[in-house]
């Protein structure tokens, strides 16, 4: 059995594993081929889509960012009028309340007035009638006092 693994040594040693000849210089020549025409037509095509796709991505972001400040921008501005409109409207209610105030006022004042004269004129036309029914009952009470006493005492009085 030793026998033939010695011939396969033998054999490699009189025949090496790579043989460099002139094909080696004919295969570096297409791999320097094969490697500029990757390059044109592969290796930079892509690499340019990489830097406009990059290119494309920070400019959307520069956008956004443009679009983001300009609506917070916005955004405040909407707040600054709001709180103005809700001043001007709280001045409006304010003011509308005092001219309702004085309206009330000047309305109550009326009716109290109203309601003292009422008052004056039923109180004088009270006293008047009251007067004109004691001038009228005076006369007469002198005898009418004189009729009850004389039917309470069952006598004429004089």
């Amino acid at each position: 059995m030793t026998q033939p693994v010695l011939m396969t040594l033998a054999s490699a040693a009189e025949h090496p594993l790579i043989d460099i000849d002139n094909t080696a210089f004919l295969q570096f020549a297409i791999f320097v081929v094969m490697a500029l025409a990757s390059t044109q037509l592969l290796f930079k095509p892509y690499l340019r889509m990489r830097e406009a796709r990059d290119e494309g991505m920070d400019g959307a972001r520069d956008k956004a960012k443009a679009l983001s400040a300009e609506a917070d921008a916005k955004l405040a501005d909407y707040e600054q009028k709001l709180a103005s409109a809700r001043a001007r409207a709280q001045e409006e209610r304010r003011k509308i309340r005092g001219e309702a105030a004085e309206h009330l006022q000047t309305i109550t004042e009326k009716a109290r007035g109203a309601a003292l004269e009422a008052v004056q004129s039923a109180t004088q036309k009270v006293e008047t009638e009251t007067a004109s029914a004691r001038a009228e009952l005076l006369p007469k009470a002198d005898s009418l006092a004189g009729e009850m006493a004389g039917k309470l005492l069952g006598r004429e009085v004089a």
